[in-house]
C-alpha cells in the first residue's frame, strides 16, 4: 500500500525577497504513508526536492516514533517564532 497524503510544489513567495543572493534553495515536498517494506509495518515517507531536479531529492521512510518527533519539532519551532502550532 502507498498512499499520497500531501505535497506541496514551491512558490518563491514562501522565501524572503531576492532568496537567490541568499543561496536559499528552492524546494517541494511531498508525504505518503507505505507499507510496502519487507517487515509491512507502515511507515511516514518523506520527499523533500529542489525544484528542477526531479528524482534526485531525498526520501525519508519514517517510523511512526520518528514522524512523531519531527512533529513536534515543528510544533516547537512554530511556538518559537511566536505562531500558533495548531491542532
Amino acid at each position: 500500500m502507498r498512499r499520497s497524503i500531501d505535497d506541496y510544489p514551491f512558490d518563491p513567495r514562501d522565501y524572503p525577497p531576492r532568496f537567490e543572493d541568499d543561496e536559499l534553495t528552492p524546494i517541494s515536498w511531498a508525504v505518503a504513508v507505505s507499507d510496502d517494506y519487507d517487515d509491512a509495518r507502515p511507515r511516514i515517507v518523506l520527499t523533500v526536492e529542489e525544484v528542477g531536479r526531479p528524482g534526485q531529492g531525498l526520501v525519508g521512510h519514517l517510523s511512526p516514533e520518528i514522524a512523531r518527533r519531527l512533529r513536534v519539532a515543528i510544533r516547537d519551532g512554530l511556538r518559537e517564532i511566536g505562531e500558533d502550532p495548531g491542532p
